[in-house]
């Protein structure tokens, strides 16, 4: 703020002010740049090429699929004097805004009846890109999780066409099966995050094929991991996270038809062994992790109904060879 004297001065010096922008005003963004993590259209504005380069490490290997509305966030870059990491933010809805705050300099607000965003980042916090990238930055989508698909805690693997949803706990071995499967000639579309998309009656899932992630106790189970770096989690817990692009003996896919839901129930020294399984608990399990304003919500339960049209199934299993080829006969044979 200028002082009075020093107005003064400048009105007798007939100098311009400029007044345009209050001091505790965001930077301008002029920056811009649009993604589509899982075929969505998000268009990012900024003050910082670092950003943009986080973004397309980020989502950058999607393509577009889907004409929907785009998804708009504003990314404001603060310069600050921290060096180390920001701590792990909370988060709150208050709808129809979610809200992620970790301190002064790094937090987020997401208005999700308009999926308009508004994130505030410390070069500080860019310097922590896992940080940034999976607290604040992904925050961009958040409208793709409510408005356009469902999320569903679940690895997604595909054989003739034919997509299976592999559900079920932390631990459970998703990523493990589903990086197993594809290994042995099913497509592979996630590890343990797949998203329904909401509408229609085909059941359509998507997910990252790009990425597959496995905990660090994966390298017991294949040996190709042995040396590979363990990755600091900025959540959870850590693990070895590898690009699918360089493996060429593996199929991936960015959408496929979900005929099959399989709940996983891994068990030392168990036989495989496929049961039907439970819809009303299959119903639940997927509800618990929605989140958003009642009319999303409302599309939500109704893509989970379609879903749940599906053949419901508990895998009770040790061996991964085991599972795949039990997996495989429920495929072809349907039994």
């Amino acid at each position: 703020m200028l002082t009075i004297e020093q107005i003064e001065s400048a009105c007798d010096a007939s100098l311009q002010f400029d007044f345009s922008r209050h001091e505790i005003e965001a930077p301008e963004l002029k920056l811009c740049c649009t993604y589509y993590p899982y075929g969505f259209p998000v268009e990012v504005k900024t003050n910082s090429n670092e950003v943009l380069e986080q973004f397309s490490q980020l989502w950058g290997r999607f393509t577009k699929m889907h004409d929907t509305k785009p998804l708009c966030t504003d990314v404001h870059v603060v310069d600050n004097d921290a060096t180390d990491c920001p701590p792990a933010p909370s988060y709150r809805i208050m709808l129809p805004l979610l809200i992620c705050v970790a301190d002064v300099d790094n937090y987020g607000i997401i208005d999700l009846n308009s999926c308009r965003g508004k994130i505030t980042v410390s070069r500080a916090a860019l310097r922590y890109p896992l940080y940034s990238q999976y607290f604040l930055l992904g925050m961009a989508a958040s409208g793709i999780a409510t408005r356009y698909t469902t999320p569903i805690h679940a690895g997604c693997v595909a054989l003739d066409g034919r997509g299976v949803l592999l559900c079920g706990d932390s631990g459970a071995g998703k990523s493990t099966l589903s990086y197993a499967c594809a290994s042995a000639g099913w497509t592979y579309l996630s590890d343990d995050a797949t998203f329904l998309v909401n509408g229609g009656t085909d059941r359509l899932v998507t997910g990252n094929c790009h990425q597959v992630r496995f905990r660090p106790s994966a390298v017991e189970l294949f040996p190709e991991l042995q040396g590979l770096e363990v990755t600091p989690r900025a959540a959870g817990k850590p693990s070895i996270e590898l690009p699918t692009a360089p493996m060429k003996y593996i199929e991936r896919a960015d959408t496929v038809r979900a005929d099959f839901i399989v709940f996983l129930k891994r068990r030392d020294g168990a036989q495989a062994r496929l049961v039907p399984y439970r819809k009303d608990v299959a119903r639940q399990f997927m509800r618990q992790a929605l989140y958003g304003l009642t009319e999303s919500l409302a599309l939500q339960y109704a893509a989970i109904e379609r879903l749940l049209a599906a053949d419901v199934f508990e895998l009770t299993y040790s061996s991964l060879d085991a599972a795949i080829d039990r997996l495989q006969r429920l495929v072809r044979r349907g039994q």
